[in-house]
């Protein structure tokens, strides 16, 4: 149940025209945000990680 509700389509443009006010609108774009932070993350540890590895030749 849990990995379904990952991948539910979430329309971010109807959220904010229908915000209460503006900091609900920040709390939007910033939670819409926060995937792909946390992917660029995962990828350039897994870069740094590769070339560590490389340096050290393993």
């Amino acid at each position: 149940m849990y990995i379904i509700s990952l991948f539910q389509h979430v329309d971010v443009a109807e959220k904010i025209k229908t915000a209460p006010d503006g900091s609900y609108e920040i709390g939007v774009v910033i939670g819409s945000f926060i995937p792909f932070v946390v992917l660029i993350v995962i990828a350039y540890w897994m870069y740094n990680s590769a070339k560590k590895r490389d340096e050290n030749g393993y």
